[in-house]
């Protein structure tokens, strides 16, 4: 299995829709290259195919629980290609609406992160995903919740800050 970081261009966006499960219903032609599939073996399966074993459980449950609430969420990810590789992405996050102002689908707008926010990140998610095998994702949770009570700051403040 490979493990060689991939990345993209600063000026390229990564573009994913999903229904309201996270089952992928749309990958621009970014998103396939960056994952290493083919359209119809993405299109139908969960989002989490892409999901990296070093991503800490408490981001996707903060994304998700934001997400649901009809709210937008930035937020950095490591995803896993098909042959396990890597890359990271700055995510933006949004729930679509019908006409009635129930949420339809998702939407997920991705870009390059900075050195600078990864230089921050990759630590942060490593000490995370460290609480969360000894203490589950409580314990994860509470720590990134100290963490941004010790710095004044929300969740986005944090990641836009970075």
């Amino acid at each position: 299995m490979a493990n060689k970081e991939l990345t993209f261009g600063e000026e390229e966006f990564i573009v994913s829709k999903t229904d309201l499960k996270g089952k992928i219903t749309y990958g621009n032609a970014l998103f396939l290259h960056m994952a290493g599939y083919e359209e119809e073996e993405l299109i139908d399966q969960p989002h989490n195919i892409l999901r990296h074993e070093d991503m800490p459980a408490v981001v996707f449950k903060l994304l998700w629980s934001t997400i649901k609430e009809g709210k937008e969420i930035f937020a950095y990810v490591k995803n896993k290609t098909k042959n396990g590789d890597f890359y990271w992405v700055f995510a933006h996050v949004t729930p679509s609406f019908d006409r009635n102002r129930q949420i339809s689908n998702y939407h997920s707008v991705r870009r390059k992160p900075s050195k600078k926010a990864l230089d921050v990140i990759i630590p942060l998610y490593a000490m995370l995903l460290q609480k969360e095998r000894v203490g589950g994702m409580g314990a994860s949770e509470a720590v990134l919740n100290q963490i941004l009570h010790e710095k004044g700051v929300s969740y986005d403040e944090f990641v836009l800050s970075l």
